[in-house]
């Protein structure tokens, strides 16, 4: 619950002040309170440092290199290639935010987070492209004064401003598509965990570039049918990993555009996942008044990515995915409410918001006709 702004104005004026920040360092129930304010603080004036430590870690293999026992600092240096004080500065600083642990004898292993990272191998993809990020960031007052897109970020996701994405060729898509290829898993475990796709005839899945979302539903869903309509380019790259994954046939893609091509008929439930946050409202809602012409009555859709005010998902959803998009060029993150409007404006009956497990990863909207 949001406090009353006089209440608010209260807390800053005394946060604010030099002498109540020195009394509620000196007073024993507020000193805990005042040095983990602290910290949170400094988290986010060095948090770029954080990022660089884990991308320097990601590009010299170092999870991986420690994943079966821990070593000691020279042989780090020299599986690595660094000076031994290169070494030692990123080891200690990886260390210290819970990438690498310190161990017996002066040698060092996985952290915490390591582990974890290697457990979740779209983390490493995503954080591996962030330097296009950052270099859009860099001035980040001259970035959000261009205006969406412009810069490396929007070049990488090459549809985002494509006045006919339809026919970009192969070569252009293919960096976005293995990012999301990668990073696809986890976000549907968190849809499929949530909404049991067996109980439909066919799935079609809308935007669903290589083809993760329906490999891991094709596990869940014997018995149902599944299509994937993307771009054409993407359509072909999804054909292929079907091919690899032994699903050609029971996997069929469709390629096209949901902006000038009618989508196929036929299935009873169709899937958006990470694909309404790309996108500016008025294409979000052209996207959705495109699913509802494809659905029969009764028909049902699914919505699945990062929403906004969402509980474990504040802080992503709005400092990470805002200025992401905005960088990408296009979309913005939404709230269930905000989203609940649009497929109301776009012809869907009722929706409701359902808990995934890790809403972080993504939160689910079901929606009928």
């Amino acid at each position: 619950m949001r406090l009353p702004d006089f209440v608010l104005a209260i807390r800053d004026r005394l946060l604010a002040a030099p002498r109540f920040q020195a009394f509620a360092e000196r007073f024993p129930l507020f000193r805990p309170v005042a040095r983990r304010r602290a910290e949170e603080l400094f988290d986010i004036v060095a948090g770029f440092v954080y990022s660089q430590t884990l991308l320097a870690c990601l590009r010299l293999d170092l999870f991986e290199m420690l994943r079966g026992k821990p070593l000691a600092l020279p042989e780090i240096a020299a599986r690595t290639g660094l000076p031994e004080e290169g070494a030692r500065r990123l080891v200690e600083a990886a260390a210290a935010i819970g990438l690498l642990q310190a161990r017996a004898k002066g040698r060092f292993g996985l952290g915490r987070h390591g582990a974890a990272l290697l457990g979740n191998p779209a983390i490493a993809p995503m954080a591996l492209h962030h330097p296009l990020l950052y270099e859009d960031l860099a001035d980040p007052v001259a970035c959000l004064k261009r205006g969406p897109g412009g810069g490396a970020l929007a070049r990488y996701w090459a549809y985002a401003r494509e006045a006919a994405p339809d026919a970009l060729a192969d070569e252009a898509i293919a960096p976005y598509t293995d990012l999301m290829a990668a990073s696809q898993p986890m976000v549907a475990r968190q849809i499929l965990d949530a909404y049991d796709v067996s109980q439909h005839t066919r799935l079609m899945d809308v935007g669903g570039g290589a083809g993760a979302f329906l490999r891991e539903a094709a596990a869940r869903a014997p018995k149902t049918e599944l299509v994937l309509f993307d771009l054409p380019a993407v359509a072909r790259a999804a054909e292929s990993r079907f091919a690899e994954w032994g699903l050609s046939g029971r996997v069929r893609a469709q390629g096209g555009s949901v902006f000038t091509d009618s989508l196929p008929t036929g299935a009873d439930v169709i899937s958006l996942v990470r694909i309404l946050h790309d996108h500016d409202d008025a294409e979000a809602l052209a996207i959705l008044k495109a699913v509802r012409a494809a659905l029969p009555e009764g028909g049902t859709l699914l919505v699945g990515e990062p929403m906004s005010d969402t509980p474990g998902a504040r802080a992503v959803t709005q400092a990470y995915f805002g200025l992401y998009l905005f960088a990408m060029g296009s979309g913005r993150p939404r709230t269930p409410a905000e989203n609940a409007d649009l497929l109301r404006r776009a012809g869907f009956s009722g929706s409701r918001f359902v808990r995934t497990r890790m809403p972080l990863v993504a939160s689910l909207i079901v929606a009928t006709v």
